[in-house]
């Protein structure tokens, strides 16, 4: 999805905390490039390869039964190696841990190209890697050849897509930013039972009454056409809630939403979205994001800190999405991470239709009650 550059001020801030850390956004710019030239040599090399008949049959027969295979799955000796020296470059680059597991897969640009590739027309092999505005996506034949696709209009002959496993790469990605986010001090504890009156230990808000705790769920969402190139696959989204735990400090919680593959298309998954137990305020704000492929987990969590761990809480909700937006380094406002869309403000009685700040999407949410087991 294409992004858009924070323009908004950021929220009131009070006196830095010592733990945030330093901000830099060139791990993001390697990042940035590192990713799709790790795709592109993976593709280059693996079209070079379909040249040997045997190897182009068995590529062909596993992505029609398949739809999409591990790239390393496909090849042999020093190509194997090649391929897996690069899904290691891409781990690394994403900030990873090197046993993710293989990241690289091997698809067909749209599933129109079956028929051509099911006749026997020789493949071309593309990278995803490439901007949301580039004009054409650049594919390779078995002899190496380049051409020129157009981006926007689907081409006759069939494409292979070497591209990341979007499902697996931000699992683990949000893993490692939950981890880093908790490491710069925004995720806050569950807070102590505050004293009454007379002295007796009083239960948390969360906890009082009925055991179990207030949610916000999403039951329906839905996000627009942003028209991307065919050689994109399925979104990737994820989105960050905001806002002041218990203890008074700002925390974010990444939320994975793994279903929304496709824009224009209404999706029913009644997930939790918020957790009101750990939030101090009956508000939060939530940014929702797509991970295109290069985004570095522990350096998005750097950029984040920094910015917020400058908030202070003065005793009323402060809005906090202008604030994680304008962490986000300039360079990274080209294809990843894009921003979607964001929601001001969220209440714990919020039951109905809130649209996003941004225009891009919808969510219909209702208040949940999570009773403890």
């Amino acid at each position: 999805m294409s992004a858009l550059p924070a323009s908004a001020a950021a929220a009131t801030s009070g006196p830095a905390a010592p733990a945030a850390p330093a901000a830099s956004s060139a791990s993001a710019v390697t990042a940035d490039s590192a990713v799709p030239a790790a795709e592109e040599d993976a593709a280059r090399a693996l079209a070079l390869s379909l040249a040997d008949p045997v190897r182009r049959e068995r590529v062909r027969e596993a992505v029609l039964a398949s739809g999409e295979v591990p790239l390393t799955a496909l090849a042999r000796g020093g190509l194997k190696s090649a391929l897996a020296a690069a899904d290691q470059r891409i781990a690394a680059a994403k900030g990873l841990d090197a046993g993710v597991g293989p990241l690289l897969r091997l698809r067909l640009g749209d599933a129109s190209m079956r028929g051509a590739l099911g006749a026997g027309t020789a493949p071309w092999v593309a990278a995803a890697g490439v901007d949301d505005d580039a004009p054409t996506v650049v594919a390779y034949d078995s002899r190496g050849r380049a051409h020129r696709l157009d981006a926007r209009h689907v081409p006759a002959r069939p494409v292979y897509v070497v591209d990341i496993d979007g499902s697996r790469a931000l699992a683990a990605g949000l893993g490692v930013l939950d981890a880093q986010l908790r490491h710069y001090g925004l995720a806050s504890a569950a807070p102590a039972p505050a004293p009454t009156r007379d002295g007796a230990a009083r239960a948390p808000r969360a906890r009082a009454a009925t055991a179990g705790f207030w949610t916000t769920r999403v039951t329906a969402v839905e996000l627009a056409d942003d028209e991307e190139p065919w050689i994109k696959g399925d979104a990737e989204i994820y989105t960050l809630v905001t806002g002041f735990g218990q203890d008074g400090k700002v925390r974010v919680d990444p939320v994975d939403m793994p279903y929304l593959d496709n824009d224009g298309t209404v999706y029913r998954p009644g997930q939790i979205l918020v957790n009101w137990s750990s939030y101090k305020y009956d508000l939060a704000d939530a940014v929702m994001m797509e991970d295109d492929g290069s985004t570095n987990y522990h350096d998005l969590a750097k950029a984040i800190a920094t910015a917020l761990l400058t908030i202070t809480d003065h005793g009323a909700y402060i809005p906090l999405v202008d604030a994680v937006l304008d962490a986000i380094p300039n360079d990274w406002w080209t294809d990843d991470p894009d921003y979607v869309d964001s929601w001001y403000t969220l209440s714990r009685t919020d039951n109905g239709t809130r649209h996003g700040a941004r225009g891009n999407g919808w969510m219909t949410l209702e208040p949940y009650f999570v009773r403890e087991s």
